[in-house]
């Protein structure tokens, strides 16, 4: 009989994996795994606990269960391990941005079956100085907020509305002076948020072009401040993509598979929804092909599904901007 190493975050989301964890277990065993469960006890469990079964092997397959900071974490430790093991995720937080990349179901059930009987797709990781992230590296204005907002805050308002509500507060954004270098070019200008990522959404804000998972390049987005509201709104409406062409005014975007980040301060970044430290030189480096994810037979995200999936959200988010 194959293994299976379970890793789950009881406390993710709402607490709905506790009512499921019996069905999803026999829907394990079902699929011919003997299953070891693993309750993560506090942070960077997840990424002891993945790096434990992947150095053991004794399992063939590793689940988590969680939201994207238990997602992260388990990657942290497939990759630690330099031998990673197949994952399985089951989403349960509140915003699941990787799921929808790979059209992970968010019910817990339609999931573990999924794993069970879907198939294998391998995904890059990308490389942040000595810590490893999924789907996105992000610094500058509201980037904070994302895990320093109580959780009971982000459900009841969601992710995007409350990020973007952020975003107006024009005033209160400084920003910051940073050297870019990438793939041999170098880009040097002040900015107020840089972002680095391979996904179809961050915080439930949609992608900007499209993207692949595993060609070994991650898209970069960096904005430079705006003169006043009425010119962030229209950026925010370009990102959102309910405008046909990106404010290049005002936006930069690219393709990278290896960048540098320099600057005369320390600049403090988010990995996948989590602090990630501080630093006044940082390195990102794409490794491709570097984890296998087991999915269901739905295909990942292209640009139209992304853009039906999304626009109601996005239009939702920039009436909020437009009352406040």
């Amino acid at each position: 009989m194959k293994k299976l190493y379970f890793i789950t975050n009881l406390q993710a989301g709402k607490n709905a994996i506790r009512s499921k964890l019996a069905s999803v277990i026999d829907i394990f065993t079902q699929g011919g795994y003997q299953v070891t469960v693993r309750p993560t006890q506090a942070r960077m469990d997840a990424a002891a606990a993945a790096e434990y079964a992947c150095l053991s092997g004794e399992y063939d397959l590793i689940v988590c269960s969680g939201g994207d900071g238990t997602l992260n974490e388990t990657v942290q430790g497939l990759m630690r391990s330099q031998c990673p093991l197949p994952l399985g995720y089951i989403p349960c937080g509140s915003t699941n941005d990787f799921a929808r990349s790979l059209q992970i179901s968010t019910e817990i059930e339609e999931a573990a079956r999924d794993i069970i009987d879907g198939h294998g797709y391998v995904c890059d990781v990308g490389l942040f100085n000595d810590s490893y992230f999924l789907y996105v590296a992000a610094f500058g204005a509201f980037t904070a907020a994302v895990y320093e907002t109580p959780q009971n805050v982000k459900n009841a308002i969601g992710h995007m509305a409350y990020i973007l509500h952020g975003m107006t507060l024009v005033s209160a954004i400084r920003p910051l002076h940073v050297k870019i270098e990438y793939d041999g070019q170098v880009l040097e200008d002040d900015f107020i948020f840089g972002m680095v990522s391979n996904t179809a959404s961050v915080a439930g804000m949609l992608k900007l072009k499209n993207f692949q998972l595993d060609d070994g390049t991650f898209e970069v987005m960096l904005i430079r401040k705006p003169t006043n509201v009425l010119v962030l709104q229209r950026i925010i409406s370009s990102l959102m993509n309910l405008d046909e062409e990106v404010d290049t005014e005002y936006v930069e975007y690219f393709r990278a598979s290896q960048l540098r980040f320099i600057s005369n301060e320390e600049i403090p970044w988010t990995l996948d929804g989590e602090y990630g430290g501080a630093s006044c030189d940082s390195e990102i480096t794409v490794c491709k092909h570097a984890i296998r994810m087991q999915v269901g037979e739905r295909a990942p995200y292209n640009d139209a599904n992304v853009a039906a999936i999304f626009t109601a959200e996005a239009a939702s988010a920039s009436e909020i901007i437009k009352e406040d």
